[in-house]
């Protein structure tokens, strides 16, 4: 008797002569779109703090609510994002999430209350751009390749940053020249350009083409639906939760994700602006960001391969902090040399915590470290969107974000002793 599932395991196809071009190389390029265009959705919502504030009156807080809906959503709900995938195809649940953030998106220029800013880009956009989350690269890379991996995973990790620098500057353009609803149907409409690319040339496995992964010389059956994904990833996360390692790489990673998206990302714009400076140099500024977050991104990863992940993450975390506190000093109506310094410097330690996290996930809970960090990533998340809205509230109430930086260096300093306490050893693998 076959083993429970194996009658549900296509056979392989007659083989087939290798095209020029191996379809992996095309499934590669729409998730960079993909990726690319998800920047958008993330780029938008810093840029609208100032205007929903001067057209509806509402307060930083109230926005920023919506905002810490978005990108808590995205997180906790990421981790299930690969179990989706898993049950219903890549392209289906791709496709699905593209046309949700079209409507939230599009939704958005009708809106009038405060819950509607709420639902319509915290709910819709948040849960859209999940499956946009690292589980889908990572999903693509190891289906379709086997030989250069790690080209492929640097090259769609770059997408976001390059998406970045593309889409901040062009909505920034849009919100100053045309109003913010203009710049809304953009990201609508940059989500449903997508959707034919995805329909089209995304496909869920190179069996489904009747090749082997690129680089492989066998072909790969493609594998059954994966039914309790989503129960597994639940389950690390209980047997996860037991131990320290665990809450100590979640809290470092709550303090990193609310110290870059919860912060700079979001309030980074509106702070500029009231030192006098124009919303599309500020928005210019956040983008270059993105450019310095690549080259720190491989070098961290180069330095995390020969160094203790603690005391790389003790060094970002401190070196954060101290750049933070003296950000109130750097604002000015215009680009000064030591703004130029710390846009350079802080986006090399933008996500630089993200490979000697990893590498720590991998030692302490082996191969369930993968699942662990989709957890880590998701209090990444949560820790951004609570101060997304504690900033806006923040500002509201002091009249600066002034006060904001201090903390949230302050914070920093904190993830960096929480980083060294961690301790040395591996313990045992969790989860079954």
């Amino acid at each position: 008797m076959p083993p429970k599932g194996a009658e549900d395991v296509r056979p392989a196809p007659a083989a087939r002569r290798a095209p020029r071009v191996h379809p992996a190389w095309y499934v590669a390029a729409v998730t960079f779109l993909t990726i690319v265009g998800a920047a958008a959705f993330a780029s938008l919502p810093g840029l609208l703090i100032d205007p929903l504030r001067e057209e509806f009156g509402w307060s930083r807080g109230a926005i920023g609510l919506g905002i810490s809906v978005n990108l808590a959503l995205y997180g906790l709900t990421a981790p299930f994002a690969a179990a989706l995938m898993d049950r219903f195809g890549i392209r289906r649940v791709v496709a699905c999430a593209l046309a949700l953030i079209a409507v939230g998106a599009g939704s958005a220029v009708l809106m009038t209350e405060t819950w509607h800013f709420v639902l319509s880009w915290g709910v819709l956009v948040g849960l859209g751009s999940s499956s946009m989350a690292l589980a889908f690269s990572a999903t693509v890379t190891n289906r379709w390749f086997v030989a250069r991996r790690g080209l492929v995973t640097g090259v769609l990790t770059a997408a976001g940053a390059s998406g970045q620098l593309v889409f901040l500057p062009l909505l920034s353009w849009v919100v100053d020249r045309h109003d913010w609803r203009p710049a809304a149907v953009t990201v609508a409409l940059a989500a449903l350009a997508v959707v034919p690319l995805v329909w089209l040339l995304l496909r869920d496995h190179p069996a489904d083409v009747g090749l082997p992964p690129y680089g492989a010389t066998e072909f790969v059956p493609k594998p059954a639906p994966v039914r309790g994904a989503a129960g597994r990833a639940v389950r690390v996360l209980l047997s996860a939760a037991r131990t320290g390692p665990f809450w100590l790489l979640a809290g470092t990673f709550a303090i990193c994700g609310a110290s870059t998206n919860g912060l700079v990302k979001t309030h980074f714009v509106p702070a500029a602006h009231d030192h006098g400076m124009p919303i599309t140099i500020a928005a210019s500024l956040l983008a270059v960001i993105g450019v310095f977050d690549i080259v720190g991104t491989v070098f961290s990863g180069w330095l995390t391969d020969r160094f203790d992940s603690r005391r790389l993450l003790a060094v970002y975390y401190a070196l954060r902090g101290v750049s933070l506190v003296f950000l109130p000093l750097l604002l000015a109506p215009d680009v000064r040399p030591p703004m130029v310094f710390f846009i350079v410097f802080y986006g090399l330690d933008w996500v630089a915590t993200v490979p000697p996290t990893i590498a720590l996930c991998r030692e302490h809970y082996g191969s369930d470290g993968a699942i662990v960090f989709g957890w880590v990533l998701a209090s990444h998340q949560v820790g951004a969107g609570i101060v997304a809205v504690v900033g806006g509230m923040a500002r509201d109430a002091f009249g600066s974000y002034d006060p904001v930086w201090v903390a949230s260096g302050a914070l920093c300093a904190m993830a960096a002793l929480m980083a060294l306490v961690i301790r040395g050893r591996p313990a045992p693998a969790v989860g079954a």
